[in-house]
């Protein structure tokens, strides 16, 4: 399985910090870095990484902008956006792009690999503070109905709901299975069928259902 990692960050600390966790976390390689989004738009297809760590704000063609124009034509490229900014509006264009995941920078290189992990397996990886927004943002939307919510959730077996409202929260898999005390492997195969019985295919998809959208 491909698991080279990517990193596109304008700011040398960031990057070698970013470039050292990767590099020292024994499961994942380094594909390579970039500076700019110019620089990425010519050298992340060349590099073929399958998670790229990407910052926003890069001074020329945005981090947001990579994203969309690299997501049409190399699809299997995930992105997880790391960046500074957690701003509602930030945070929906960079979705609504083509990102997987995003994540704030002061995250622990702990949680960053937990992340990249769960991003490979399917995952839609956040922040907490990023998945509160997103929450919060379909909270404020009405539910178009009760109903079919509530039965669409009813093929769900009580622990499935219980993950899937986990889910909804931002929690990581390795952090519901220690709430829960079961195994990573276990929530993952759990999210794998809550995923299948819901006809979605990650967790942003998998929360709208969850709150009716």
């Amino acid at each position: 399985m491909n698991k080279s990692v990517a990193i596109v960050e304008d700011n040398s600390d960031i990057r070698l910090a970013l470039e050292q966790i990767i590099e020292a976390s024994g499961e994942y390689t380094l594909a390579g870095s970039c500076v700019s989004g110019e620089e990425a738009l010519v050298k992340l297809p060349i590099l073929n990484p399958k998670v790229v760590l990407m910052d926003i704000s890069l001074g020329g063609i945005s981090g947001i902008e990579v994203v969309r124009e690299l997501k049409t034509t190399h699809p299997e490229i995930l992105f997880m956006m790391c960046t500074i900014y957690d701003e509602d509006e930030k945070i929906f264009e960079a979705l609504s792009a083509g990102a997987s995941g995003y994540i704030l920078k002061k995250t622990s290189p702990a949680k960053l690999l937990e992340g990249i992990t769960e991003l490979i397996e399917g995952g839609a990886p956040m922040s907490s503070q990023i998945a509160r927004k997103v929450v919060a943002a379909f909270q404020s939307k009405p539910a178009v109905a009760a109903s079919p919510t509530a039965s669409a959730l009813d093929v769900l077996s009580k622990r499935e709901n219980e993950i899937l409202e986990m889910l909804s929260t931002g929690l990581l898999y390795k952090e519901i299975s220690d709430k829960l005390t079961i195994s990573s492997e276990t929530v993952r195969k759990h999210v794998y069928h809550i995923y299948e019985k819901l006809h979605v295919s990650n967790r942003i998809e998998a929360v709208n259902k969850y709150f009716g959208r």
